[in-house]
């Protein structure tokens, strides 16, 4: 599958979770960053997917250990969270 079907794909498995504040966070994510990605990268991701949201959700905020196959750079951006806008 071509870069750009993946990364279409990827993006409506990011926005399409299951809950708001998974949808925001991981999709959110994932518009921030994956223009970016090289083809390790959106294979870091579309692995990610696979898992669980809640994992994901607390692996994000630091209320779980991150687990060693997902430690690096792109668990550094997720982590930061200033990817989700905040509305008043």
């Amino acid at each position: 599958m071509d870069r750009e079907t993946r990364l279409k794909r990827l993006r409506f498995r990011a926005w399409h979770r299951g809950t708001k504040e998974a949808d925001l966070l991981v999709g959110g994510f994932y518009d921030r960053h994956a223009s970016g990605w090289n083809d390790d990268q959106i294979g870091w991701f579309e692995a990610l997917m696979n898992e669980q949201d809640v994992d994901i959700m607390a692996w994000a905020i630091g209320s779980a250990p991150v687990p060693e196959r997902w430690q690096g750079e792109m668990m550094n951006q997720l982590r930061r969270v200033d990817y989700i806008p905040i509305s008043d």
